[in-house]
């Protein structure tokens, strides 16, 4: 497809027609330009004008009668037509204070808006105008970038991301996304520049580290994050994995880069973001709870503990989600040794009933966890152990289609105690259901009603409770 058999559709046509009626330029500008010449699908153009973003807007929007959206304190208009979500601005030029992101914005030429562009892949333009439909405006060679697969700054890089210290997010979330490699002199402009990512909402950082995490290979993103000196930052924790202690002549692995490859060797199974970041997370513990034990070895006793502790705390600086996803992060981290220790021991039917009732419907992907976090040097033990793993995995199965306890809940509640016995709300009525629920998981009692009531009889007359 030719750029101008791109630009054939009766948005660009219109727009440039609006233009053209206006006496103003407009320009294709940015991300579907850039995706373009990726051959991706984009669907989301954003049009630059000089003169009124705004005023073309309302043109295009009036002629393809569609509604258009003003931000007025911003300057930008946006309409949706047939899929795509067109977005209109006036070329601008910016400055910047040293203690903010926000920009002073006058207008300016395209070539001004150009410069103020992130990477020099973001900066390519088609034109609008009749004369030069088509007509690609490439001042900072963009498409040599694009060939080249880097990313690079149209300007000096230490303005470019001293002025608006996302681009450095920005830098590494492209690089993953697009396996591209970010230039020497950016990634020595971002290292010395790290500190201003303290300017930087918190919302804003995350919002970055979702887009790498649900990258092909997550793991580019975080390694350029710590080759950039940005980690410490933003995941200190995640930071203070790094590296191997040897005493009497005794090491252990590297957490940090086994943390990368479990979360690459999930995101080979799965696009969920949060099965992802417990990936990333399912050793956080590890830097707290590590012991060197003369006779042993390294140990890092429970630091699935400590480091399910430690998501909340995670989650709440980055600002991201404190109710289900982190709870449900918080689990998996929790959780994640229990099958591996189902693997090392005899399978038994009550471990299972305990894991299932445990993870509830989060089983399978915890499953998915444990077997990702099956790495090692020593090809005959990884084989070894994912054996074992398939073992648990079909008991599970086994387990699950007999008992029925995912999401177990107790036939035995504490309204049915009270009514039946007359008794108060207190430790006893605990007491009777707990004992109810270990027997129907230890395999006791099958999990049904009838089996669970006489249980219930015989536990209250052991307490020296009568029914009424």
């Amino acid at each position: 497809m030719t750029i101008v058999q791109a630009l054939k559709g009766k948005i660009f046509e219109t727009v440039s027609e609006a233009a053209c009626d206006k006496g103003v330029r407009a320009f294709v500008i940015g991300g579907f330009v850039r995706d373009y010449f990726l051959q991706r699908p984009c669907t989301d153009i954003d049009v630059v004008v000089e003169g009124s973003g705004i005023a073309i807007a309302e043109a295009v929007a009036e002629k393809l009668h569609c509604k258009v959206t003003v931000f007025k304190n911003f300057g930008t208009a946006m309409l949706k037509y047939r899929g795509m979500e067109v977005e209109f601005v006036g070329a601008r030029r910016e400055s910047y204070r040293a203690n903010s992101r926000k920009p002073i914005v006058e207008d300016g030429t395209l070539q001004e808006d150009q410069e103020r562009r992130d990477f020099t892949i973001n900066a390519m333009a088609f034109s609008l105008q009749k004369e030069n439909y088509g007509e690609l405006v490439d001042p900072f060679g963009g498409i040599k970038d694009l060939d080249a697969g880097v990313i690079r700054t149209p300007l000096d890089p230490d303005t470019t991301y001293s002025d608006d210290p996302l681009r450095m997010l920005r830098a590494i979330r492209f690089a993953t996304q697009l396996g591209f490699t970010i230039v020497p002199e950016s990634v020595e402009s971002i290292r010395r520049k790290a500190n201003r990512l303290e300017i930087l909402s918190y919302e804003r950082i995350s919002d970055e580290l979702n887009k790498i995490m649900l990258s092909p290979k997550p793991s580019v993103g975080f390694r350029l994050l710590d080759e950039c000196e940005l980690l410490p930052y933003i995941l200190p924790a995640l930071s203070a994995l790094k590296g191997v202690e040897t005493v009497e002549g005794r090491g252990h692995k590297d957490n940090f880069k086994h943390s990368l490859q479990v979360l690459d060797n999930v995101a080979l199974s799965s696009d969920k973001l949060w099965l992802r970041w417990a990936a990333l997370l399912h050793d956080i513990g590890k830097a707290r709870t590590k012991r060197f034990e003369p006779g042993t070895g390294w140990t890092f006793h429970g630091h699935e503990s400590v480091g399910s502790k430690m998501v909340k705390g995670i989650f709440s600086k980055l600002k991201m989600s404190q109710t289900d996803d982190c709870r449900y992060v918080q689990k998996l981290v929790a959780l994640h040794l229990r099958p591996i220790a189902l693997v090392t021991d005899e399978v038994t039917d009550s471990a299972v009933r305990r894991l299932l009732f445990d993870a509830g419907d989060d089983v399978d992907d915890l499953m998915i966890l444990c077997k990702a976090d099956i790495t090692s040097a020593n090809e005959m033990k990884v084989e070894k152990f994912r054996r074992q793993y398939e073992h648990v995995r079909q008991k599970l199965i086994e387990v699950e289609a007999k008992d029925a306890v995912r999401n177990f809940k107790n036939p035995i509640t504490g309204d049915l105690i009270m009514e039946k016995y007359g008794i108060p709300p207190g430790p006893s009525i605990a007491v009777i259901k707990e004992f109810v629920k270990e027997a129907i998981l230890d395999g006791v009692i099958p999990n049904d009603y009838e089996a669970a009531y006489r249980l219930m009889e015989q536990k209250a007359a052991e307490l020296g409770f009568t029914s009424r």
